[in-house]
């Protein structure tokens, strides 16, 4: 059993509830979108294969119990939920960021999935699976990343969708995307529609703002 990895590293986690605390990374290689602002273009190739047991034992020298594996996008290589299931019954916990475009229910549900789900300035919005909304978990969280307007005005009608159900109960995060929006700007709309959501700001482009790999 081997996976495609583009980089294994140790850093503070920068998004989602989770953001300050200490994780390993896990970014595999392979993403099936191609969104118009990613920042991870360099896993979309590059990357060895390496033995789950590889895996683990790299994690393992980092000394940290928290734990995400990302991309590209995860769920494209056939042994992700196994690694993710073996991490678990290590006793880690485990985070897993996936793009919103596969189906999340084939990861253990003790994984805190979260689903980016995509806006229109990604490109990519007709990829969603919204199937994903009625299998997430009230552990699971979502994140819209949002560049304009138009961006905002499908988040808000995705939360409408997310309303007729327990879903809700999910987590939810508006992050602007680098240089498309000013933070100000989508708090302003978000506090104006009085939104349950969290404006999320990525901590780890704060700390390390020059940085690209292993961030």
């Amino acid at each position: 059993m081997a996976l495609k990895v583009n980089e294994i590293f140790y850093n503070i986690q920068g998004e989602s509830s989770y953001a300050g605390r200490p994780c390993v990374f896990v970014r595999l290689t392979g993403c099936n979108l191609r969104c118009s602002y990613c920042d991870t273009r360099y896993a979309y190739e590059d990357g060895e294969k390496l033995e789950i047991a590889e895996i683990v034992s790299r994690i393992v020298s980092y000394q940290c119990n928290l734990v995400e594996v990302t991309g590209g996008e995860p769920l494209i290589q056939g042994d992700t939920p196994l690694l993710v299931r073996r991490l678990l019954e290590k006793g880690y916990e485990v985070l897993m960021e996936t793009n919103g475009s596969q189906d999340i229910s084939r990861v253990d549900n003790r994984c805190v999935k979260i689903v980016d789900i995509k806006c229109p300035s990604s490109g990519e919005t007709s990829r969603n699976d919204l199937g994903n909304l009625s299998r997430l978990t009230e552990k699971d969280e979502i994140k819209f990343v949002i560049g304009d307007r138009a961006d905002y005005e499908y988040a808000k009608k995705i939360l409408d969708l997310m309303d007729t159900g327990p879903v809700r109960k999910t987590l939810v995060h508006f992050s602007p995307a680098s240089g498309k929006i000013q933070p100000k700007r989508l708090a302003e709309w978000i506090l104006e529609d009085h939104l349950n959501v969290r404006v999320h700001i990525q901590l780890h482009k704060i700390i390390w703002p020059h940085e690209q790999k292993g961030v």
